[in-house]
């Protein structure tokens, strides 16, 4: 039965340190029991602060990433040397730093490719599709919108079955992305929303009431557990601090 717990810190610093702890520990657990997990990333400012903050964590090196499968929610399709994707700037902040196998490093296309934003999310869908990942962990940020990956509000629901969508009409830059479904984040063991600053709390206090659906943030959870890392201005219409 899935349950949902919310930790609640004083700042964006606290949240990034104490999501990497977390982290840690339970991917230790984890590969205590599995040869091998996936986990998916997440870009944003806190995600990409999180990642930064398990590098700093000397924990980190009881871990046999070599052992984890990296994935990213969403990404920006533009060129791989860019400032905006969201895997360069996870290698720039810890990747670079860990003993990874390539071949569980699974990047969506940038546009090096050469194929149109189409044809790169039927790629990698079937790269999906050939892999057939479990998500053991979802990390999840949120945009002020209520948007999660590259999944936002008024914008139709994928076709079921569909894992990969190509969207090319972001309302937030650059317009052309790829990303996961509400779907394929809903196949995950555990959801982890990382979240912090007050332009997030009208988002949280609707992803925390009574129809957390009208945002797309309220359409994701975790089959066995949800659970949300905020600080306290992105929390203060739900928690009044």
């Amino acid at each position: 039965m899935s349950k949902t717990v919310v930790n609640r810190f004083k700042d964006a610093a606290s949240v990034a340190e104490n999501t990497a702890s977390a982290l840690i520990k339970k991917l230790h657990d984890l590969l205590e029991i599995k040869p091998e997990i996936h986990l998916m990333l997440t870009g944003g400012t806190v995600g990409i602060a999180s990642l930064a903050a398990l590098n700093a964590n000397s924990d980190r090196s009881g871990i046999d990433f070599g052992r984890v499968n990296l994935w990213w929610g969403d990404e920006r399709y533009v060129e791989s040397s860019s400032a905006d994707r969201n895997a360069l700037q996870a290698k720039n902040a810890l990747l670079k730093n860990l003993q990874l196998d390539a071949t569980k490093v699974h990047e969506f296309p940038s546009t090096d490719s050469g194929l149109t934003l189409e044809q790169a999310a039927t790629e990698f869908a079937e790269h999906v599709n050939s892999v057939k990942p479990h998500f053991d962990i979802i990390l999840l940020g949120m945009g002020p919108d209520g948007h999660i990956a590259s999944l936002f509000p008024g914008k139709p629901e994928p076709t079921a079955g569909v894992w990969v969508i190509a969207e090319s009409d972001s309302p937030k830059p650059p317009a052309k992305r790829l990303s996961f479904t509400y779907e394929a984040l809903n196949s995950a063991d555990e959801v982890w929303f990382v979240v912090s600053g007050a332009d997030k709390q009208d988002a949280v206090a609707v992803a925390m009431g009574d129809n957390p659906t009208e945002l797309p943030v309220g359409r994701v959870h975790g089959i066995t557990l949800t659970q949300w890392f905020i600080d306290s201005t992105a929390g203060t219409k739900v928690f009044g601090c």
